[in-house]
């Protein structure tokens, strides 16, 4: 099977989709597609255009090939966001990369063109069949106008994958065939995990504290300008004596405030450990030098349904304990006291409750990491993602 994915982004980018779509790509070379991963050419940040292999950069293997087609770009001139301006010259890029886009698939023979750009797959459907068209979907549209594209997209495809439960609920809503729509929760690249060093090892290399206990956060501090929360776990740790906090991500500026906010609690300044962004290759030493890993994220409907973060998965592949908001989509992976231990979204005192229990219970925190360990390699790899998707797309056409 020859499968094209198109993705309108910035690539490399500083985002987590990126990761998530370029680990995807390789899957499903893995698991026997010829695959082409189709991006928008867009003008980069100044860090990113520092990187010039996006393979190494995001430690797969060129398994798949990259083709940048051509768009309009000005979203990086300096006009702010979110203001007028902005969205015209959102709507130009993403039509004329969709121009580009329907231009090249008249040139190209493929069996599937698979894509989270519900607007893409729109325009493509006037041209091939509905088995040709696979939608993997992360978020439900709030606007009238996006409403209406994805639900018209739902409708046209010939099989829908949505993150979690509750996303493919409100997809079917919208119109979506039930016997065409799956859920495809993310995962994790096994490799990145297999011989890692032991804690103290990973801690000695990192020059991190032999005996503190440490708490992790992987990942952006916001996602679409949502704040995910992680002052509360500098709030939390500020009340556990020996403790310090690990931040592997960004954006610097969040951090510099997080630090700031660590100070003003009357912490040392060595106990707040902050990696920056790294290259992906890397993220799992850092886990691995954690006691506990955290998602904090607060209630809101999107981490609340329609979320499925890459840095639970790569936590329980690193084999650590975890704390978690207790939000519907991470019930869908962890279970509480099994293989999570969950606190009421914005609870500073039930969070520091929780951290408190496992900091003084490493036996317990042995066990829950065996155990989510074992859960990420058994369920949650993205080779058995693609081989999922596949399937699907392979029934469908026939």
């Amino acid at each position: 099977m020859k499968l094209i994915y198109l993705a309108n982004i910035r690539l490399p980018t500083e985002k987590a989709h990126g990761l998530q779509i370029v680990q995807n790509c390789e899957a499903f070379a893995d698991v026997g597609a010829e695959v082409e991963l189709w991006v928008a050419r867009r003008v980069n940040s100044p860090e990113m255009n520092t990187i010039t292999d996006i393979y190494t950069h995001y430690g797969v293997k060129q398994n798949f090939r990259l083709r940048r087609l051509l768009s309009l770009d000005l979203l990086w001139l300096p006009i702010g966001q979110g203001g007028l301006l902005a969205r015209v010259f959102f709507v130009i890029q993403s039509i004329t990369f969709i121009l580009a886009a329907l231009t090249a698939v008249l040139g190209t023979r493929t069996d599937v063109y698979y894509s989270r750009d519900a607007l893409t797959l729109l325009a493509i459907s006037l041209i091939k069949p509905r088995h040709a068209l696979a939608y993997e979907a992360h978020n439900v549209a709030h606007s009238v106008v996006g409403r209406w594209i994805q639900r018209q997209t739902v409708r046209r495809v010939g099989q829908v994958f949505g993150v979690t439960q509750k996303l493919c609920e409100d997809l079917r809503a919208l119109g979506a065939d039930p016997s065409r729509i799956q859920v495809a929760p993310d995962g994790i690249r096994g490799e990145r995990f297999a011989n890692l060093p032991t804690q103290a090892e990973a801690r000695r290399t990192l020059g991190w504290p032999d005996d503190n206990f440490i708490v992790g956060y992987v990942g952006r501090l916001q996602t679409l300008a949502q704040d995910k929360g992680v002052g509360l776990l500098v709030e939390a740790l500020a009340q556990i004596d020996g403790s310090s906090i690990a931040l592997v991500g960004g954006p610097d500026e969040m951090a510099e405030a997080l630090r700031r906010q660590w100070l003003a609690l009357g912490q040392d300044d060595a106990g707040f450990l902050y990696a920056g962004q790294v290259q992906a290759d890397r993220v799992a030493r850092y886990l691995v030098a954690c006691d506990v890993c955290v998602l904090t994220s607060p209630w809101t409907t999107f981490f609340a349904y329609y979320t499925s973060p890459l840095k639970l998965f790569e936590y329980m592949a690193a084999g650590r304990a975890i704390v978690a908001s207790d939000l519907p989509s991470t019930h869908e992976i962890v279970v509480e006291g099994e293989t999570a231990l969950f606190f009421p979204p914005g609870d500073v005192e039930a969070l520091t409750t929780a951290l408190k229990r496992l900091r003084d219970d490493p036996t317990l925190r042995q066990r829950m990491g065996a155990e989510v360990h074992k859960l990420a390699f058994e369920r949650y790899t993205w080779e058995a993602r693609a081989r999922a998707i596949l399937e699907a797309i392979k029934h469908d056409a026939n």
